[in-house]
C-alpha cells in the first residue's frame, strides 16, 4: 500500500496554482526521526519569486474584490479539508519534523483553530461610519495591502503557516509563502488543499529556497508587508532589511523563557508542568521552558523534576531534534555547564533510539545550580533542557528574567495571588502564566513577545493581526446641500 512517505520524492514551487520544478538547483531533504532522506526541496533564484509575485498581483484585483463573507467560504471549505486529512497532515509534520504523533496531531488541530478564527473575521471586521458633522459622514473601510509574504520555520511546519495564511487572505491580500527549507513537505499539502477548497489560481504561491529568496522577499518592490518566525539573529535582519524597503514587517525571534518557582507552588502539578514545558516539540519552541528561577526551598520541587525527567523516552514520549549539528550544538551546551560547575541531574547526551540509530535525539536533560552568567542561562539552547538558577527571593527572580535580552514568555508557579500578581506586572515578556508552563494565548487573543522577541508593532496573530494584513481607507460624505456650511465641509 501506497503511504504518505512514498508520495514525498519532490519539493516543487507552486505559482499561479500550478507546482513547477524549479531552475534545477535542489538540496536533499532528511528526515530527523532516522536520518533518511524524504526528499529535496528547489533553491529558487529571485526570478522564479518575481513570478510567483506577478502571478500574487494578477490574481489581486479579483480577489480583493470579493466581500469578507465571500472570502471566507473558500476557508470555510480549507477547514473541513484539513478536518478531513488530519492523520495525513500528521503524518508529514511527524516525518519531516520528528515531532511525535500527538504533537504533530496536536499541531493540525491548531491549525485547523486558526483557520476557524478566519473564517470568524466577518463578525470581528466591521467598517465604522458615524456622522461627524451636521450632514457630513466619515465612513472606514479596512482594505488589503496587496501581494505579501510569510517566512516560516522548522520547528512548526503546519501551524505556524496559518499564523499567517488565512487571515491574510481571508482579509483579501494575495500571499507567497516561504517554508523552511528543512521541512518544506507540509506546504504542498496545505496548498493543494487551498486549491480544493476553491482558493482561485495565484492567490497563495509557495517560493522555496534559502537566504537568497529571503532577501528578494524583503527587497522586492511589489511585496507589501512581510512576517517572520525564526532565530533573533535572522529576524532582527529582515526587520531591518524588509523596513528599509518601506515594507511593513513583523519579526519573531526567539527566546529563553523564565519560570520562576516558589517554595509553596503545587509540588506535582510544577514539576509536570515544568517538564512538559522544557521537553514538548523537543524544546524546539519559541515557548518552552528554558530556565527554572527556585526560590528559597524548592529542593523537593526539583527533586520531582528529575521524577517526571525520567519518565520522558526518546522516540516515544521524545521526539527527535530538527538536525545532527542541532543536537552537537544541545549537547554542547550541557558539556560546558557541566564543566563551569553547574551539576546535570538528568543527562539526554548520546540518546539512541533503537531502529533509529540515525535519527537525531536529545533525551531530557535537567541542569542544576547554574548562574546566570552561564552560557546556558543566557542564550537560546532550543533543545529539551531546563537549567536552574537558584535564588533566595522573588525580587531576585524577577531580576533574573529581566535581565534577559529576550521577552517572549515568563511563567510563575506558585499559590500566593499576591507573588502571582508581582510577576504579571512586573515580568518583561509579551505572554506571562500563573501555574501554566506554555503560556500560549489562544484566539482571538494575539501571540507575540517583547524586547528581542519580537520587531515590528501588532501581533502575528488574533485580532491583532488584522491592523497588519490592513489598511484604512477613510472617506467622507456630504448629501445634504441644506446643511449649513462649516470648517467640516
Amino acid at each position: 500500500m501506497e503511504t504518505t512517505l512514498s508520495k514525498l520524492t519532490e519539493t516543487r514551487n507552486f505559482i499561479n496554482g500550478v507546482f513547477v520544478s524549479g531552475n534545477g538547483n535542489r538540496m536533499d531533504v532528511y528526515s530527523p526521526l532516522d536520518g533518511q532522506k524524504i526528499s529535496t526541496v528547489p533553491l529558487s533564484s529571485p526570478q522564479e519569486l518575481d513570478a510567483a509575485v506577478q502571478a500574487a498581483r494578477a490574481a489581486f484585483p479579483e480577489w480583493s474584490s470579493r466581500t469578507l463573507k465571500e472570502r471566507v467560504q473558500v476557508l470555510y471549505k480549507y477547514r473541513e479539508l484539513l478536518a478531513k486529512h488530519r492523520d495525513e497532515l500528521t503524518e508529514i509534520c511527524h516525518i519531516e519534523n520528528g515531532k511525535t504523533w500527538g504533537e504533530s496531531q496536536a499541531e493540525v488541530d491548531k491549525s485547523i483553530e486558526l483557520t476557524e478564527f478566519a473564517c470568524s473575521l466577518p463578525q470581528i471586521v466591521s467598517n465604522e461610519i458615524q456622522e461627524v458633522s451636521r450632514g457630513v459622514e466619515v465612513r472606514l473601510d479596512r482594505k488589503p495591502l496587496g501581494v505579501v509574504a510569510s517566512i516560516v520555520p522548522f520547528n512548526f511546519p503546519n501551524m505556524v503557516p496559518h499564523w499567517t495564511i488565512p487571515n491574510a487572505i481571508a482579509l483579501g491580500n494575495c500571499m507567497i509563502l516561504k517554508p523552511s527549507e528543512v521541512v518544506p513537505l507540509s506546504s504542498i499539502r496545505i496548498a493543494e488543499l487551498l486549491k480544493e477548497a476553491g482558493l482561485p489560481d495565484g492567490v497563495f504561491n509557495i517560493v522555496n529556497g534559502g537566504k537568497e529568496i529571503v532577501e528578494s522577499i524583503c527587497d522586492h518592490p511589489e511585496i507589501k508587508a512581510v512576517s517572520f518566525v525564526g532565530s533573533t539573529k535572522v529576524a532582527k535582519i529582515v526587520y531591518q532589511r524588509a523596513t528599509s524597503n518601506l515594507k511593513r514587517c513583523v519579526a519573531l525571534g526567539g527566546a529563553k523563557n523564565h519560570l520562576i518557582v516558589l517554595p509553596d507552588a503545587h509540588e506535582e502539578m510544577t514539576a509536570s508542568n515544568v517538564i512538559a514545558s522544557m521537553s514538548g516539540c523537543a524544546g524546539q519552541r519559541c515557548m518552552a521552558a528554558a530556565v527554572m528561577v527556585g526560590v528559597d526551598k524548592v529542593d523537593h520541587i526539583v527533586n520531582r523534576m528529575v521524577e517526571e525527567a525520567n519518565k520522558v523516552k526518546p522516540g516515544d514520549t521524545l521526539g527527535s531534534v530538527i538536525s545532527k549539528e542541532a543536537k552537537e550544538r544541545i549537547e554542547k551546551y550541557i558539556t560546558e555547564a557541566e564543566a563551569a560547575g553547574a551539576k546535570v541531574l538528568v543527562d539526554g547526551r548520546n540518546a539512541v533510539v533503537k531502529g533509529k540509530e540515525g535519527g537525531y535525539y536529545v533525551g531530557p536533560t535537567v541542569v542544576d545550580h547554574v548562574t546566570p552568567d552561564m552560557a546556558i542561562a543566557k542564550e537560546e539552547v532550543f533543545g529539551p533542557v531546563i537549567s536552574i538558577i537558584r535564588t533566595k527571593s522573588l525580587d531576585d527572580a524577577i531580576t533574573i528574567e529581566n535581565s534577559s535580552g529576550y521577552g517572549n514568555a515568563a511563567a510563575v508557579f506558585t499559590q500566593s495571588g499576591g507573588a502571582a500578581k508581582e510577576v504579571m506586572e512586573r515580568a518583561s515578556a509579551g505572554m506571562v502564566g500563573v501555574n501554566i508552563g506554555v503560556p500560549v494565548p489562544r484566539e482571538p487573543f494575539p501571540f507575540g513577545g517583547w524586547n528581542d522577541s519580537k520587531f515590528g508593532v501588532c501581533d502575528i496573530t488574533g485580532k491583532s493581526s488584522i491592523e497588519f494584513w490592513t489598511q484604512n481607507k477613510k472617506t467622507t460624505v456630504k448629501w445634504n446641500p441644506e446643511a449649513r456650511t462649516n470648517w467640516m465641509s
